[in-house]
């Protein structure tokens, strides 16, 4: 039987892990990984090629690449702050010129291309919860832009290239996500608090902590992506994905702390330029479409990420 070939650019990420994990437990798939480790984990490659139906690619998506597949996943980009900022102008030819070349790949051999596009496109939102149809309120010019712009400016080569030369697209926009396989250092909100209560050190709230997020279990994620790429053809996006269960941080470090039973404290930094006060999807469009809920309750999943990162120890 002709296996299925599935390319998921940036399969070392944290998501990207995850979602060739769940993609490898059909034996019908053929699942290609690409990545150039700027972000990604070496040791999660690692472990997806013990699987039979996994190949890894050790590739930067700036440069051209010719992979006959049926679908691909394209998750390739720095994700958190900590990253994009370190090096934008890379953050920027990964979005631009990276998602240019998986697209060309993806019309010369007709496969149907999933953007992970971010709920970042919607910046410091003056609408709430957000809608797929809100335009987003961004700053072009500030430190955060070639992120939020990297990717918004990837949605417009998608349906560029879904208009003009008919190739099968699929954007979804990524909330707020969280989970096993998280990178330690990445400066993300629950990776940060959970590393510094469980050695006892004061955990860092930026601002008064009233800005709220609303976060999803890696596990609903990844299913999300997949209904969204098995979906209708017609079915396009943009669509929201992740968890309107919203939170204030302050709380979520406050859970943190009593999950973990640290002896930490909470002091407080100066918020980050740019950053947003809330965020919350409407996930209107991806219960309709897709059926989507995210089942996992913030409290259990954080039991299993602190469980992940004290296993590191």
């Amino acid at each position: 039987m002709v296996k299925k070939r599935v390319v998921v650019s940036g399969c070392a990420g944290f998501i990207g892990y995850n979602l060739c994990e769940n993609l490898l437990k059909d034996n019908s798939l053929k699942v290609i990984g690409l990545d150039n480790f700027y972000t990604g984990s070496e040791h999660s490659v690692s472990l997806l090629k013990k699987k039979k139906n996994f190949e890894f690619i050790l590739h930067d998506i700036v440069s051209p690449i010719e992979i006959k597949a049926d679908e691909i996943y394209h998750l390739a980009s720095p994700a958190s702050p900590v990253f994009y900022q370190k090096n934008p102008i890379r953050t920027l030819k990964t979005n631009f010129i990276g998602t240019m070349n998986i697209l060309g790949m993806a019309k010369k051999f007709k496969s149907k291309v999933l953007l992970s596009s971010t709920s970042e496109v919607y910046g410091d939102p003056l609408v709430h919860p957000q809608k797929e149809s809100y335009w987003g309120n961004v700053n072009p010019i500030g430190i955060r832009a070639c992120y939020d712009e990297g990717k918004r400016i990837a949605e417009t080569l998608m349906f560029e290239y879904h208009r003009n030369h008919n190739v099968k697209i699929k954007v979804c926009r990524i909330f707020n996500t969280y989970g096993p396989f998280m990178m330690k250092d990445d400066g993300r909100v629950i990776s940060n608090f959970i590393n510094q209560a469980i050695e006892n050190k004061d955990l860092t709230l930026f601002g008064d902590g009233n800005q709220t997020r609303s976060f999803c279990y890696v596990s609903d994620m990844v299913e999300g992506l997949i209904k969204m790429m098995n979906s209708p053809d017609d079915f396009t996006g943009p669509v929201n994905l992740g968890n309107d269960d919203e939170r204030s941080v302050k709380d979520i470090a406050k859970t943190i702390i009593s999950l973990t039973k640290s002896k930490s404290k909470i002091i407080r930094k100066r918020l980050p330029v740019d950053d947003p006060c809330r965020r919350k999807p409407d996930l209107t469009l991806a219960k309709k479409h897709l059926g989507f809920r995210a089942d996992v309750k913030l409290e259990d999943g954080l039991i299993q990420t602190i469980s992940y990162f004290r296993s590191l120890k």
